[in-house]
């Protein structure tokens, strides 16, 4: 296994362990302040209202057929589209909630909901407005 910590990118730039909060008036900022909670299961799902209610929090996020969240980030080259694909996993480490990330040249796929309802729970809105942290 790899750690990210204390790794260097080509551009020699030490990796933020986490970025500075930016400012939001849709509550981004209050989500990512949140932890994410492990799910046991035997829970249901979010409703859709509840999701309408979370996703103007999240800024581009897609819910795809009520089940999942998704968002693709552009980069100008592979290596910075690598780096930040380390810093997601390093983030979902500390979390212990581990999306699906798809990495390209230039772009970083990212997919999020909880298995073990496969379904969404608040925790999965939490790892999103996070992840937008990185970027």
């Amino acid at each position: 296994m790899v750690k990210s910590k204390g790794v260097k990118s080509r551009a020699g730039k030490a990796k933020k362990k986490e970025a500075a909060p930016s400012i939001s008036t849709k509550g981004g900022l209050a989500l990512a302040a949140k932890k994410c909670i492990p799910c046991r299961g035997g829970v249901p799902p979010l409703t859709d209202k509840e999701i309408r209610k979370l996703l103007p929090q999240l800024s581009r996020w897609k819910v795809i057929e009520g089940h999942h969240l998704m968002k693709e980030y552009k980069f100008p080259d592979f290596a910075l589209a690598l780096d930040f694909t380390l810093q997601v996993g390093e983030l979902a480490e500390d979390e212990g909630h581990h999306p699906d990330i798809y990495l390209a040249w230039g772009k970083v796929g990212i997919q999020i909901w909880t298995h073990k309802i496969d379904g969404l729970t608040e925790s999965d809105f939490i790892l999103a407005a996070k992840i937008d942290r990185l970027k």
